[in-house]
């Protein structure tokens, strides 16, 4: 089997990096993920259920993020599914915001967004 590099997801699209911005700090369930996004975006990204648990879906398929089920403190209350960030989604998450950071600098470089002081 061919090795996994990172930048062999890039580009991705902007929701797929708030979610994996969204696990970056640790773990998270879908309602935590859906409500860190919209706030971080000042609700500019708003993610249905369905993009999302699409979005989760495939990161779990690349190995970006894994599943972990906990018990909650009730023993009657459902299991809720939490989701971390593995290293590879870490690596694949950081060559994102790199390949983003190159992008303004090229749109500083053409005068489109003012140079920093």
């Amino acid at each position: 089997m061919p090795e996994r590099r990172a930048h062999d997801y890039l580009p991705m699209s902007e929701a797929m990096f708030h979610v994996l911005l969204s696990l970056a700090d640790g773990g998270a369930h879908g309602y935590g993920i859906m409500k860190g996004v919209a706030e971080r975006t000042d609700g500019r990204v708003q993610l249905s259920t369905g993009t999302l648990y699409g979005i989760v879906k495939r990161l779990l398929a690349d190995g970006l993020i894994q599943e972990v089920r906990r018990r909650g403190a009730d023993r009657g209350e459902r299991r809720r599914r939490q989701y971390l960030l593995t290293p590879f989604g870490r690596e694949v998450a950081t060559a994102e915001a790199a390949r983003l950071k190159g992008l303004v600098a090229a749109a500083r470089a053409a005068s489109l967004l003012p140079r920093r002081v």
